[in-house]
């Protein structure tokens, strides 16, 4: 792995990991602790709707794919706090639609031809100096978002109801969740690709929640994973010829596999033997 990062492309690649595995500790352990999985995996495949509308106008796809998840992330947070039922219904039909968008809008465009695999499956050794200083800033975004309303999110994430009475304003906090979502979404999309980012957002947090319920330390262990889930798949990668962002995501789903193992067989109680029943016979 030393001799790779002679390579300006893997050192990039080695940085956009670190930095989308810090996005994706701390907006991952609201989206794992809150069990809105599906929500987050509706809002981030919808940004490919974007992706299509910045191609076809034109402009940046990573900026059609910002402002169409964000958009996206406000309908779905909506339709989820103020629906009585089907809300997973509404959710998977935004969730098909935003990518059908943006594939039609992509067969519309004039000319235009692009390996569309880069934005699904990602593209972490083709990412320029550019999206790191953008990746950079999406994180000090999150990291000021989350510092500012902390005790209140924590509030809302485990007792909504009381965050409530406390007159904390849990629909506005939730509709704000679901845009650092769509942020870290868009972040996670160049590294793994829209499909595969579900698993870099919820899977480095399920195994931090295994080993505590602190949502602090949660963060920080899964920040760390995360870091150490991309610096292993990309040296895997590098050394077997595998695709990178789906290396990553296997690399996190065999340690979740093996943590889960681990602490199945640390608390499995040894089985003891019965006592025996006292002799009715005298000694």
């Amino acid at each position: 792995m030393l001799q790779a990062l002679q390579y300006e492309f893997m050192r990039n690649a080695l940085a956009a990991g670190i930095l989308v595995s810090v996005a994706c500790g701390i907006i991952g352990t609201y989206v794992v602790v809150n069990r809105i999985v599906f929500l987050a995996g509706g809002i981030s495949h919808a940004a490919y709707g974007g992706i299509g509308l910045g191609i076809f106008l034109g402009a940046s796809p990573v900026a059609g794919a910002v402002s169409f998840s964000l958009a996206a992330a406000l309908a779905m947070g909506v339709v989820s706090r103020r629906a009585r039922q089907g809300v997973d219904i509404a959710v998977g039909i935004m969730w098909a639609m935003g990518m059908a968008l943006g594939i039609i809008l992509i067969d519309i465009t004039p000319g235009y031809s692009a390996d569309l695999m880069s934005y699904l499956f990602g593209s972490i050794l083709a990412v320029p100096g550019s999206d790191i200083a953008l990746m950079g800033a999406l994180d000090v975004v999150i990291i000021l978002a989350v510092a500012v309303v902390y005790k209140e999110l924590l509030a809302v994430s485990f007792d909504e109801e009381f965050a409530s009475v406390l007159g904390v304003p849990v629909e506005r906090l939730y509709l704000l969740l679901l845009g650092l979502v769509a942020l870290t979404a868009v972040m996670a999309m160049r590294v793994v690709g829209l499909i595969l980012t579900i698993a870099l957002l919820t899977i480095p947090a399920a195994v931090s929640r295994q080993f505590t319920a602190h949502l602090g330390k949660m963060m920080a262990l899964s920040s760390f994973l995360g870091a150490a889930f991309t610096l292993a798949g990309l040296w895997l990668s590098y050394a077997f010829d595998l695709t990178p962002g789906a290396t990553i995501v296997m690399v996190s789903g065999a340690a979740f596999a093996l943590s889960s193992l681990y602490l199945g067989l640390k608390h499995r109680k040894p089985a003891t033997a019965a006592p025996a029943a006292p002799s009715s016979r005298p000694a």
